[in-house]
């Protein structure tokens, strides 16, 4: 593998260190890292933080992701959800060379990868509703400035089905980053729920279409069953993170209130 160069480049790269094969803008930031012996796994902790959407949408029928990155959560939904749909839009090319690298799966009826503007991507509802959308889109450090206006949101929102769930990355260095989530509350009506990834340096937030958000403690804890005990997601851990979070923003009064009235 080449060194690591000195400054932010626009061509991404790969690093290989430990058993790991990292991708990379810069020498500051990993955007995506796979652990060789178990391409499947999710080798960094925010993807398993995002993958609590399952605690939202348990057996979701198509999922979308916007940036594809090493394709680690693809895999992962490819391998712990057998009837789910699910489609990755990326809008760099060079990072699509690294799909086999990655030991990301060719296209097939249930998969495939769109070299296309996230953006345009959720304009377009030619693909259908979706349950859960993913966005882990980024330009170095930040989204690109397109995955970020209240348009946006808004499409994001309109894409979803009744009950869906939209989970996104973003670093809590962005200076930009409350901005970001404040815009989001705003197109989903305020159904937001914001916590800290299993590393520092990373927020996720779940944002709920429809009347069901969130579903209730007992529902979130039964939920939180690992699709795959050798290669564990923690999310137990990511349901207690978003019941106190839920708990400190009253959510859940709000739906007790709203359930007895």
């Amino acid at each position: 593998m080449p060194s690591l160069p000195a400054g932010r480049t626009d061509t991404p790269f790969l690093s290989k260190s430990n058993g790991h094969l990292s991708l990379h803008f810069d020498y500051l930031a990993i955007q995506s890292e796979m652990h060789i012996d178990t391409p499947d796994a999710l080798a960094l902790g925010y993807t398993r933080t995002m993958m609590g959407f399952l605690l939202f949408q348990p057996q979701p029928k198509h999922i979308a992701m916007i940036g594809l990155g090493g394709g680690s959560l693809a895999k992962y939904c490819l391998r712990h959800l057998p009837e789910t749909q699910f489609t990755a839009v990326e809008i760099n090319p060079a990072i699509l060379e690294f799909r086999q690298a990655f030991h990301i799966p060719d296209d097939e009826p249930r998969f495939r990868i769109l070299c296309a503007d996230g953006a345009d991507y959720m304009r377009c509802d030619e693909d259908g509703p979706l349950d859960v959308l993913l966005l882990d889109g980024f330009d170095g450090h930040c989204p690109p400035t397109q995955l970020c206006t209240p348009d946006f949101y808004a499409d994001c929102h309109a894409r979803l089905t009744p009950g869906g769930i939209m989970v996104a990355n973003y670093w809590s260095s962005d200076r930009d980053c409350m901005d970001y989530i404040a815009r989001i509350r705003g197109c989903f009506a305020g159904q937001v729920v914001v916590i800290d990834a299993c590393e520092p340096g990373n927020k996720i937030v779940f944002a709920g279409k429809g009347g069901n958000f969130p579903p209730d403690a007992a529902t979130l804890l039964e939920r939180a069953i690992e699709p795959d005990t050798r290669h564990p997601i923690k999310l137990h851990a990511t349901a207690q993170k978003l019941l106190k979070q839920l708990r400190q923003t009253g959510w859940l009064t709000r739906r007790r209130s709203a359930s007895a009235a």
